[in-house]
């Protein structure tokens, strides 16, 4: 057989395997994110690195917007094989069990999310949580959280005591209890209701999002004081997977997805933190004004939220253990006492 036939033989041999490879791996996502916003975009890009990486080994499919299911049963839909994995977060699953609560928004505990990374990837907190999801036919991967949210308001907020008889929407959940312990008049309302309860003065203020998201909402219009840098909600979403099919990956893959996800996760945290000082600058020109809170101050809030922290730990066996868990890394790292 002539040489060139020989190559052309390889080649086309080389070429059908890695066709092959390619195929080897076909996975359904979904996230609540659309695919033109800011989130969405950083989710593509995760799916490029996971992509990339592989070597074509691994396709995702990613369904937009909570277009297969709602976002609150995205986690349910992958754990029972409809999905093969979502990237929503872990606050959606509280219903399920309270512990959850400390793997989507552990309220009042840190000051920045690299902190909060600290806890994940070396607290002990990657194997407290797959604990918990391991429960549901899920794999926690990663987190990735856009960082501190603002309060905004049309009342001065330079510390606890302007918290007394505060009116403010609050989420559901664990917040209206920390905040009620402080002095504070939290009102369950949904998000697209802002905008007008500040308006007709139903609510003096609200924790709605991001310093940029609020701003772009036209929350400042009304709104005249925020605080900025936040610190007493930083939500995260995950990346999880089905249980079932993690442990059907071989290592380098599994290797992938991880180191994916801490990409992921700095690119997320990277990328708001530049829009937040953005929209810190432009508001501040604008004569809103902005409240960083002294370390006293948030120690005040910390101990506040802690109280509630124990209403919650106390529920199941999961909380309790994550509970502890953040604990034991604020400590190490000089949050608490």
């Amino acid at each position: 057989m002539k040489l060139t036939t020989l190559l052309s033989t390889a080649v086309a041999v080389t070429l059908a395997a890695g066709s092959l490879a390619a195929q080897e791996f076909n996975l359904r996502f979904q996230t609540h994110y659309a695919p033109e916003t800011v989130s969405g975009k950083l989710a593509q890009s995760f799916i490029d690195d996971v992509q990339t990486m592989s070597g074509g080994r691994v396709a995702i499919e990613m369904f937009w917007s909570s277009s297969v299911v709602s976002s609150t049963e995205g986690f349910d839909a992958a754990g029972s094989g409809v999905l093969d994995g979502e990237m929503h977060g872990g606050a959606y699953q509280t219903g399920k069990n309270p512990a959850f609560q400390f793997v989507g928004d552990p309220m009042g505990g840190y000051d920045n999310p690299y902190q909060l990374y600290g806890f994940l990837y070396h607290g002990g907190g990657l194997e407290a949580a797959n604990e918990l999801y391991n429960q549901y036919n899920m794999q926690l991967i990663g987190w990735w959280a856009a960082g501190q949210e603002a309060m905004s308001s049309s009342k001065p907020l330079r510390g606890p005591a302007d918290l007394k008889d505060w009116k403010f929407r609050s989420p559901p959940g664990l917040e209206t209890e920390i905040f009620a312990e402080l002095g504070a008049k939290p009102i369950v309302m949904d998000f697209t209701e802002v905008f007008t309860a500040l308006e007709t003065g139903i609510i003096d203020g609200a924790d709605a999002s991001s310093l940029a998201n609020n701003l772009g909402m036209g929350i400042y219009d009304i709104a005249k004081h925020a605080t900025y840098p936040g610190f007493h909600s930083m939500p995260m979403d995950h990346v999880t997977i089905n249980k079932g099919v993690w442990d059907g990956l071989p290592p380098d893959v599994q290797r992938i997805f991880m180191v994916a996800a801490e990409k992921l996760a700095l690119e997320t945290t990277m990328t708001f933190e530049i829009a937040n000082r953005e929209a810190a600058a432009k508001l501040t020109a604008q004569g809103v004004t902005l409240y960083d809170w002294s370390p006293e101050d948030r120690a005040a809030f910390r101990a506040g939220a802690q109280k509630a922290w124990d209403n919650w730990a106390v529920k199941t066996p999961e909380a309790q253990k994550l509970v502890d868990a953040h604990r034991k890394y604020m400590k190490l790292i000089g949050l608490l006492d």
